[in-house]
């Protein structure tokens, strides 16, 4: 008997507590894509970024995680096959991306078993970090060219556990690639392909560990709509829009809520 309860305990705590999809949730999921997909069409990156950082409170970390997957698939994969160097690219990074999936794997697993607490307050860090790195134009040495793919295998190891915990591949996955001092047209797609792999991995661990509920799916397929829309409207208006004003903006924007998101989350372990 006692057995069967903690059983039930364990798979508990696997399933994903959904939230009441009111009118009001599903326009704070509509009016956050439309603004992520605006932040991507202009500087060209920050879906999940700007997404994570605006429903993570109100949703939960795991609801929010599974909710980007469809749209971060789909956003990228156009960026991932829209370019002459995909097969160099997958020559070159093959490493990176195979250990970018186990890092990602693991990840999910330490996601589904560990108080979400901690994982808000590292994405709140997360957050601070990357935007401190882009202010101050911080860039990591390039590796020699004889030990590249050791430093790839380290830094998408990494990069892959901390995307699957927090969905944020940036440090050190993403510095890892723009320290190779890539071509831009090749390091957009690189990305794009990068994005495509770990998105992916994310919704197969989701799914197997029944964090991606059918609801939750149908919400994130749902929600390419306003991401395109969005999308749409920052490739409109990047031109007319100061890039590097923006940005800082942006960044600024990014370190108030990730200061907030470390607050609460030191808050209510301290409280628990």
């Amino acid at each position: 008997m006692h057995a069967l309860k903690h059983t039930g305990q364990c798979r508990a705590t696997l399933l994903l507590p959904v939230p009441m999809w009111t009118p009001e949730i599903l326009a704070l999921i509509a009016v956050t894509f439309v603004a992520a997909g605006f932040v991507k069409g202009v500087i060209g990156l920050g879906l999940p970024t700007v997404t994570l950082a605006m429903l993570t409170l109100p949703l939960g970390l795991k609801t929010s995680l599974a909710i980007i997957v469809i749209p971060l698939m789909v956003t990228n994969l156009w960026q991932a096959l829209a370019g002459p160097y995909l097969k160099e690219i997958l020559l070159r990074f093959w490493p990176f991306l195979l250990t970018a999936i186990v890092g990602a794997w693991l990840g999910i697993q330490i996601l589904a078993s560990a108080r979400t607490d901690y994982l808000v307050a590292m994405l709140g860090i997360i957050l601070i970090l990357n935007s401190l790195i882009s202010f101050t134009g911080f860039r990591t040495p390039a590796p020699a060219p004889e030990h590249e793919t050791v430093w790839s295998v380290a830094c998408s190891a990494l990069g892959g556990v901390m995307f699957g915990m927090t969905g944020n591949f940036i440090v050190p996955g993403i510095l890892f690639l723009q320290a190779l001092g890539m071509h831009r047209d090749m390091l957009v797609q690189a990305l794009g392909v990068t994005f495509v792999t770990i998105s992916t991995t994310l919704a197969v661990s989701l799914t197997s560990r029944s964090l991606m509920t059918a609801d939750l799916t149908a919400v994130s397929v749902t929600s390419l709509i306003p991401a395109f829309f969005g999308l749409w409207l920052g490739t409109r208006y990047r031109a007319s829009v100061s890039e590097e004003q923006f940005s800082r903006l942006f960044f600024i924007g990014l370190i108030m809520i990730g200061c907030w998101l470390l607050f609460v989350s030191v808050r209510n372990l301290i409280t628990a």
